[in-house]
Protein backbone atom coordinates (compact mmCIF):
# COMPACT_ATOMS: atom_id res chain seq x y z
CA UNK A 1 0.00 0.00 0.00
CA UNK A 2 1.44 3.39 -1.18
CA UNK A 3 1.55 6.29 0.82
CA UNK A 4 -0.09 9.66 1.22
CA UNK A 5 1.95 12.69 1.45
CA UNK A 6 0.41 15.93 1.63
CA UNK A 7 1.90 19.71 1.52
CA UNK A 8 1.06 22.89 2.41
CA UNK A 9 -0.34 24.75 5.57
CA UNK A 10 -0.79 23.66 9.00
CA UNK A 11 -2.71 26.13 11.19
CA UNK A 12 -4.51 26.62 14.43
CA UNK A 13 -7.97 27.28 13.78
CA UNK A 14 -9.57 29.16 16.30
CA UNK A 15 -13.29 28.17 16.59
CA UNK A 16 -16.01 30.46 18.50
CA UNK A 17 -17.86 29.41 21.35
CA UNK A 18 -20.77 30.52 19.66
CA UNK A 19 -22.94 29.90 16.62
CA UNK A 20 -24.22 33.09 14.41
CA UNK A 21 -22.14 36.34 15.17
CA UNK A 22 -20.09 37.98 12.92
CA UNK A 23 -16.41 37.55 14.23
CA UNK A 24 -16.44 41.11 15.43
CA UNK A 25 -18.86 40.06 17.91
CA UNK A 26 -17.63 36.70 18.85
CA UNK A 27 -16.06 36.84 22.89
CA UNK A 28 -14.42 33.70 23.18
CA UNK A 29 -12.75 30.90 20.91
CA UNK A 30 -11.51 27.10 21.23
CA UNK A 31 -8.22 26.24 19.72
CA UNK A 32 -8.28 23.58 17.18
CA UNK A 33 -5.47 22.03 14.72
CA UNK A 34 -6.43 22.94 11.09
CA UNK A 35 -5.10 23.26 7.72
CA UNK A 36 -6.66 21.71 4.88
CA UNK A 37 -3.49 19.74 3.71
CA UNK A 38 -2.59 18.93 7.56
CA UNK A 39 -6.45 17.55 8.11
CA UNK A 40 -6.07 15.38 4.47
CA UNK A 41 -3.16 13.99 6.00
CA UNK A 42 -4.70 13.20 9.50
CA UNK A 43 -8.14 11.50 7.67
CA UNK A 44 -5.82 9.37 5.98
CA UNK A 45 -3.21 8.06 9.14
CA UNK A 46 -7.17 7.88 11.02
CA UNK A 47 -8.49 5.24 8.70
CA UNK A 48 -5.00 3.40 9.18
CA UNK A 49 -2.75 4.45 5.95
CA UNK A 50 0.47 6.02 6.18
CA UNK A 51 0.30 9.93 5.62
CA UNK A 52 2.70 12.32 5.93
CA UNK A 53 3.00 16.17 6.40
CA UNK A 54 5.71 18.41 4.58
CA UNK A 55 5.43 22.00 5.74
CA UNK A 56 7.24 24.10 7.87
CA UNK A 57 5.50 25.38 11.50
CA UNK A 58 7.44 27.75 13.83
CA UNK A 59 9.47 27.49 16.95
CA UNK A 60 7.04 28.03 19.07
CA UNK A 61 3.76 26.81 20.92
CA UNK A 62 1.37 26.62 18.60
CA UNK A 63 3.94 24.83 16.17
CA UNK A 64 4.65 22.20 19.37
CA UNK A 65 0.99 21.68 19.59
CA UNK A 66 0.66 21.03 15.84
CA UNK A 67 3.59 18.67 16.05
CA UNK A 68 2.11 16.62 18.80
CA UNK A 69 -1.58 16.41 17.35
CA UNK A 70 -0.63 15.12 14.13
CA UNK A 71 1.68 12.89 15.46
CA UNK A 72 -1.06 11.53 17.93
CA UNK A 73 -3.23 10.96 15.17
CA UNK A 74 -0.36 8.47 13.63
CA UNK A 75 0.75 11.59 10.56
CA UNK A 76 4.28 11.75 9.88
CA UNK A 77 6.02 14.77 11.55
CA UNK A 78 9.31 13.53 9.91
CA UNK A 79 9.00 15.78 6.88
CA UNK A 80 7.55 19.13 9.15
CA UNK A 81 10.45 21.52 9.50
CA UNK A 82 10.70 24.20 11.99
CA UNK A 83 11.77 27.75 11.91
CA UNK A 84 12.58 31.24 13.93
CA UNK A 85 12.00 33.46 10.99
CA UNK A 86 7.86 33.60 11.10
CA UNK A 87 5.56 32.11 13.60
CA UNK A 88 2.97 29.28 12.54
CA UNK A 89 -0.31 30.18 11.47
CA UNK A 90 -3.66 31.31 12.74
CA UNK A 91 -7.14 31.36 11.12
CA UNK A 92 -10.12 32.64 13.13
CA UNK A 93 -13.33 31.32 12.26
CA UNK A 94 -17.19 32.60 12.60
CA UNK A 95 -19.77 29.53 12.28
CA UNK A 96 -23.32 30.82 11.06
CA UNK A 97 -26.45 28.74 13.05
CA UNK A 98 -25.98 26.49 9.86
CA UNK A 99 -22.36 25.72 10.36
CA UNK A 100 -21.03 27.74 7.44
CA UNK A 101 -17.82 29.72 8.23
CA UNK A 102 -16.33 33.08 7.88
CA UNK A 103 -12.16 33.33 8.13
CA UNK A 104 -9.95 35.96 9.22
CA UNK A 105 -6.50 34.94 8.36
CA UNK A 106 -3.20 36.16 10.51
CA UNK A 107 0.12 35.03 8.55
CA UNK A 108 2.08 37.64 6.77
CA UNK A 109 4.07 35.54 6.41
CA UNK A 110 3.22 32.81 8.16
CA UNK A 111 6.18 29.56 9.22
CA UNK A 112 4.54 27.32 6.21
CA UNK A 113 5.07 29.97 3.47
CA UNK A 114 8.71 29.50 4.20
CA UNK A 115 9.68 26.34 3.10
CA UNK A 116 12.11 26.10 0.16
CA UNK A 117 12.43 24.01 -2.64
CA UNK A 118 15.55 22.66 -1.52
CA UNK A 119 13.48 20.68 1.35
CA UNK A 120 11.82 18.99 -0.78
CA UNK A 121 13.98 15.33 -1.00
CA UNK A 122 13.02 13.81 -4.47
CA UNK A 123 13.81 10.40 -2.68
CA UNK A 124 10.91 10.50 -0.22
CA UNK A 125 8.73 9.83 -2.88
CA UNK A 126 7.80 6.32 -4.77
CA UNK A 127 5.41 5.08 -7.51
CA UNK A 128 2.33 3.77 -5.54
CA UNK A 129 2.37 7.10 -3.45
CA UNK A 130 0.00 10.09 -3.23
CA UNK A 131 0.53 13.79 -3.31
CA UNK A 132 -2.26 15.85 -2.43
CA UNK A 133 -2.33 19.88 -2.26
CA UNK A 134 -4.96 22.80 -1.77
CA UNK A 135 -4.03 26.59 -3.46
CA UNK A 136 -3.23 28.68 -0.41
CA UNK A 137 0.28 27.98 -0.29
CA UNK A 138 0.42 28.77 -3.87
CA UNK A 139 0.75 32.50 -3.12
CA UNK A 140 3.67 34.16 -3.99
CA UNK A 141 6.26 32.62 -1.73
CA UNK A 142 9.12 30.13 -1.31
CA UNK A 143 6.37 27.28 -0.50
CA UNK A 144 4.99 27.85 -3.77
CA UNK A 145 8.23 26.18 -5.50
CA UNK A 146 8.41 23.81 -3.09
CA UNK A 147 5.03 22.79 -4.26
CA UNK A 148 6.41 22.70 -8.08
CA UNK A 149 9.29 20.75 -6.89
CA UNK A 150 7.48 17.59 -4.69
CA UNK A 151 4.74 17.37 -7.41
CA UNK A 152 7.43 17.01 -10.31
CA UNK A 153 9.23 14.82 -8.02
CA UNK A 154 6.01 12.74 -7.45
CA UNK A 155 5.19 12.53 -11.38
CA UNK A 156 8.75 11.36 -11.91
CA UNK A 157 8.34 8.30 -9.27
CA UNK A 158 4.94 7.29 -11.20
CA UNK A 159 2.97 8.49 -8.21
CA UNK A 160 -0.86 10.16 -8.21
CA UNK A 161 -1.30 14.17 -7.87
CA UNK A 162 -4.19 15.43 -6.26
CA UNK A 163 -5.21 19.08 -5.74
CA UNK A 164 -7.70 20.48 -4.20
CA UNK A 165 -8.12 24.25 -5.00
CA UNK A 166 -9.46 24.90 -1.68
CA UNK A 167 -10.53 28.54 -2.54
CA UNK A 168 -9.63 30.97 0.70
CA UNK A 169 -10.02 34.49 -0.92
CA UNK A 170 -9.12 36.78 1.99
CA UNK A 171 -5.68 35.12 1.47
CA UNK A 172 -5.05 36.61 -2.11
CA UNK A 173 -4.61 40.51 -2.39
CA UNK A 174 -6.02 40.04 -5.93
CA UNK A 175 -8.21 37.45 -6.49
CA UNK A 176 -8.29 37.03 -10.41
CA UNK A 177 -4.05 36.23 -9.32
CA UNK A 178 -6.00 33.32 -7.27
CA UNK A 179 -7.69 31.84 -10.17
CA UNK A 180 -4.68 32.22 -12.56
CA UNK A 181 -2.71 30.44 -10.11
CA UNK A 182 -5.04 27.76 -9.70
CA UNK A 183 -5.61 27.65 -13.20
CA UNK A 184 -1.27 27.05 -13.65
CA UNK A 185 -1.66 23.97 -11.22
CA UNK A 186 -4.57 21.82 -12.28
CA UNK A 187 -3.51 20.73 -15.31
CA UNK A 188 -0.13 19.59 -13.12
CA UNK A 189 -2.85 17.19 -11.35
CA UNK A 190 -4.38 13.76 -12.18
CA UNK A 191 -7.18 13.97 -9.76
CA UNK A 192 -9.13 17.40 -9.31
CA UNK A 193 -11.49 17.66 -6.41
CA UNK A 194 -13.85 21.15 -6.65
CA UNK A 195 -16.56 22.27 -4.98
CA UNK A 196 -20.30 23.51 -6.36
CA UNK A 197 -19.26 26.65 -4.96
CA UNK A 198 -15.82 27.25 -6.94
CA UNK A 199 -16.68 25.64 -9.77
CA UNK A 200 -17.50 29.04 -11.85
CA UNK A 201 -14.75 30.91 -10.39
CA UNK A 202 -12.17 28.43 -11.02
CA UNK A 203 -12.84 28.33 -14.46
CA UNK A 204 -14.71 31.39 -15.69
CA UNK A 205 -17.65 29.15 -17.41
CA UNK A 206 -21.24 29.61 -16.25
CA UNK A 207 -22.43 26.21 -17.97
CA UNK A 208 -21.85 23.89 -15.33
CA UNK A 209 -20.87 20.97 -17.72
CA UNK A 210 -19.02 22.77 -19.61
CA UNK A 211 -16.84 24.27 -16.89
CA UNK A 212 -16.27 20.32 -15.90
CA UNK A 213 -14.97 19.47 -18.98
CA UNK A 214 -12.76 22.18 -19.20
CA UNK A 215 -10.87 20.97 -16.32
CA UNK A 216 -9.44 18.40 -18.23
CA UNK A 217 -6.27 19.85 -19.47
CA UNK A 218 -2.89 18.44 -19.14
CA UNK A 219 -2.48 15.65 -16.77
CA UNK A 220 -5.90 15.36 -15.59
CA UNK A 221 -7.70 12.00 -15.39
CA UNK A 222 -10.51 12.61 -12.70
CA UNK A 223 -12.69 15.51 -11.50
CA UNK A 224 -14.74 14.78 -8.33
CA UNK A 225 -17.41 17.61 -8.16
CA UNK A 226 -18.52 17.84 -4.72
CA UNK A 227 -22.13 19.18 -3.57
CA UNK A 228 -21.96 19.18 0.42
CA UNK A 229 -25.11 17.30 1.49
CA UNK A 230 -26.45 16.53 -1.84
CA UNK A 231 -23.49 14.15 -2.53
CA UNK A 232 -20.65 14.61 -5.94
CA UNK A 233 -20.46 13.20 -9.29
CA UNK A 234 -17.37 11.75 -10.18
CA UNK A 235 -15.76 12.34 -14.36
CA UNK A 236 -13.63 10.59 -16.07
CA UNK A 237 -13.13 11.31 -19.66
CA UNK A 238 -15.03 8.38 -20.80
CA UNK A 239 -17.53 8.31 -17.89
CA UNK A 240 -19.25 9.90 -15.25
CA UNK A 241 -20.59 8.35 -11.39
CA UNK A 242 -23.22 10.05 -9.64
CA UNK A 243 -23.39 9.56 -5.84
CA UNK A 244 -25.93 10.74 -2.86
CA UNK A 245 -24.38 12.35 0.20
CA UNK A 246 -25.68 11.32 3.83
CA UNK A 247 -28.35 14.38 5.78
CA UNK A 248 -26.37 14.38 9.53
CA UNK A 249 -27.20 16.97 12.01
CA UNK A 250 -24.21 19.62 11.13
CA UNK A 251 -22.05 21.26 14.17
CA UNK A 252 -19.64 22.79 12.01
CA UNK A 253 -18.48 22.34 8.23
CA UNK A 254 -14.77 22.84 8.82
CA UNK A 255 -12.95 20.04 7.32
CA UNK A 256 -15.77 18.31 5.73
CA UNK A 257 -14.20 18.76 2.21
CA UNK A 258 -10.99 17.48 3.78
CA UNK A 259 -12.74 14.99 5.41
CA UNK A 260 -14.25 14.04 1.94
CA UNK A 261 -10.86 14.02 -0.50
CA UNK A 262 -8.86 12.22 2.33
CA UNK A 263 -11.49 9.35 2.36
CA UNK A 264 -11.71 8.99 -1.35
CA UNK A 265 -7.54 9.11 -1.18
CA UNK A 266 -7.38 6.47 1.34
CA UNK A 267 -9.68 4.03 -0.64
CA UNK A 268 -7.42 4.55 -3.77
CA UNK A 269 -4.32 3.67 -1.58
CA UNK A 270 -5.65 0.29 -0.32
CA UNK A 271 -6.20 -0.07 -3.63
CA UNK A 272 -2.40 0.60 -4.64
CA UNK A 273 -3.50 3.41 -6.97
CA UNK A 274 -1.08 5.04 -9.85
CA UNK A 275 -1.07 7.03 -12.74
CA UNK A 276 -1.44 3.86 -14.62
CA UNK A 277 -4.49 2.19 -12.99
CA UNK A 278 -6.17 5.63 -11.60
CA UNK A 279 -9.13 5.73 -13.96
CA UNK A 280 -9.59 1.44 -14.16
CA UNK A 281 -10.27 1.94 -10.03
CA UNK A 282 -12.30 4.15 -10.27
CA UNK A 283 -14.48 2.43 -13.01
CA UNK A 284 -14.69 -0.80 -11.41
CA UNK A 285 -14.90 0.60 -7.56
CA UNK A 286 -17.01 3.59 -7.93
CA UNK A 287 -19.92 3.28 -6.27
CA UNK A 288 -18.06 1.86 -2.82
CA UNK A 289 -15.62 4.79 -3.20
CA UNK A 290 -17.87 7.40 -2.91
CA UNK A 291 -19.99 5.96 -0.33
CA UNK A 292 -17.53 5.76 1.97
CA UNK A 293 -16.12 9.27 1.03
CA UNK A 294 -19.28 11.25 1.31
CA UNK A 295 -19.94 9.60 4.38
CA UNK A 296 -16.17 10.77 5.66
CA UNK A 297 -17.03 14.14 4.81
CA UNK A 298 -20.68 14.00 6.49
CA UNK A 299 -19.80 12.67 10.12
CA UNK A 300 -16.91 14.95 9.97
CA UNK A 301 -19.53 17.66 10.76
CA UNK A 302 -20.80 16.77 13.38
CA UNK A 303 -18.08 17.68 15.32
CA UNK A 304 -16.49 20.90 16.09
CA UNK A 305 -13.24 21.51 14.16
CA UNK A 306 -11.37 19.23 11.64
CA UNK A 307 -9.11 16.68 13.23
CA UNK A 308 -10.57 16.37 16.30
CA UNK A 309 -13.94 15.42 14.51
CA UNK A 310 -12.41 12.51 12.28
CA UNK A 311 -14.43 9.72 12.75
CA UNK A 312 -13.04 6.28 13.16
CA UNK A 313 -12.75 3.91 9.87
CA UNK A 314 -15.35 1.55 11.29
CA UNK A 315 -17.81 4.23 12.18
CA UNK A 316 -18.11 5.12 8.60
CA UNK A 317 -17.81 1.84 7.18
CA UNK A 318 -21.15 1.42 9.34
CA UNK A 319 -22.40 4.46 8.06
CA UNK A 320 -22.07 3.79 4.78
CA UNK A 321 -22.77 0.28 3.85
CA UNK A 322 -25.46 -0.31 1.73
CA UNK A 323 -28.73 -1.39 2.95
CA UNK A 324 -29.55 -4.78 1.72
CA UNK A 325 -33.06 -5.25 0.05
Amino acid sequence: MGKLFSIGEVLIDMIPAQKGLQLKEVESFTRVPGGAPANVAAVVATYGNESALITKVGEDAFGDFLVDTLREVGVGTDMVYRTEEANTALAFVSLREDGERDFSFYRNPSADLLLTEDEINPDWFASNDVLHFCSVDLVESPMKYAHMKAIKSMKEKGGVISFDPNVRLPLWKDHELCRQTILEFIPQAHIVKISDDELAFITGIEDEQQAIQSLFTGDVQVVVFTKGAEGATLYTKEAVYESNGYKVAVVDTTGAGDAFIGGFLYQLLSRDVSQENLTAILDRDHDAILRFANASGALTTTGKGAISSIPAKEVVEQFCKPVAN
